[in-house]
């Protein structure tokens, strides 16, 4: 049961000196302390005091205050106590409840959010200017296989062919790239070739004569005068120096020049031919040796 008051308490609620929302109040006992509310608070709450201000009747204001930790809500309880009987009309209570709900709000936007913390990534620690560097290692250099020098490639052995000996097929092969590099035909390659098998039969002779010619390179000796070389020619006759007419290649160079030199040539029989250069004694015999020749070349050729 809710207390009235006591009536020896002319102050109390309920009491005989309970006075009515119509009539001021002169004075408040000091002796209870009063809640104080900050100025927007009472400035909302009073607000509501006027809502209620044309009313007739009594009517009751219960404020409870609570706070909810950092929301700051403060609920408002209103308690009619009019007359018997009386109560809230539905548009005033929805009026309250809008009040109420602007209340909060306000007070929602009033607290802003915390904006977003992003963190800073720590600077990358330099060198101290005082730490060396450590030298980065150096590539090991790769060590190249070595390569054995190519050696220069033998000359083609050429099978001796037409009765000759080693010795002999290698002069002829010397008459022919001799013949080769002056680019003599062919036709004067067989004539030259023939005509040392007749003269030397293919071998370099040195003479008995001159003991000078036995200093150089030589695989015989003859006494035909003063006759040396492949082709038996004679250093007194101007064909050249004893050293030169030694080397076959020489010699041979010498022949075939003088072999161009002579009109028609080509047409000429072997024999012809041969003997209009070595003017010999015995000229008919170099049509002997023309087949062996036509072998030798070829052989060398192919």
């Amino acid at each position: 049961m809710r207390n009235d008051g006591n009536p020896d308490e002319p102050n109390s609620l309920g009491g005989p000196t309970d006075r009515s929302d119509d009539t001021p109040s002169i004075g408040r006992p000091t002796s209870t302390p009063q809640p104080r509310l900050s100025g927007s608070l009472l400035s909302r709450l009073g607000g509501l005091g006027n809502l209620f201000a044309a009313r007739t009747g009594r009517a009751r204001v219960t404020v409870a205050t609570g706070v909810v930790c950092c929301l700051g809500l403060v609920g408002v309880t209103l308690i009619g106590a009019g007359p018997a009987g009386e109560s809230l009309t539905p548009d005033q209570r929805a009026e309250i409840a809008q009040r109420a709900e602007v209340d909060a709000a306000s007070r929602g936007l009033a607290r802003q959010s915390a904006a977003p913390v992003t963190e800073t990534p720590a600077p990358e620690s330099s060198p101290s200017p005082t730490t060396k560097p450590k030298p980065k290692p150096k590539p090991k250099p790769t060590s190249k296989p070595t390569s054995k020098p190519t050696s220069k490639p033998k000359p083609k052995r050429i099978v001796p062919v037409a009765g000759l000996d080693q010795a002999q097929m290698d002069n002829a092969k010397r008459i022919v790239r001799a013949g080769q590099e002056m680019g003599v035909p062919r036709r004067a390659l067989v004539i030259a070739v023939a005509t040392a098998m007749q003269e030397s039969n293919l071998y370099n002779y040195a003479s008995g004569v001159l003991p000078e010619s036995q200093n150089y390179p030589h695989q015989a000796i003859g006494w035909d005068h003063d006759s040396v070389g492949l082709f038996q020619q004679r250093p007194s006759s101007g064909w050249g120096s004893v050293q030169d007419l030694m080397k076959p290649e020489f010699a041979t160079r010498q022949f075939l020049t003088a072999l161009q030199e002579i009109p028609g040539w080509q047409d000429l029989p072997l024999t012809d031919a041969a003997q209009a250069v070595q003017v010999s004694a015995f000229g008919w015999l170099y049509a002997q040796h023309e087949w062996r020749a036509i072998e030798v070349v070829d052989a060398i050729l192919a």
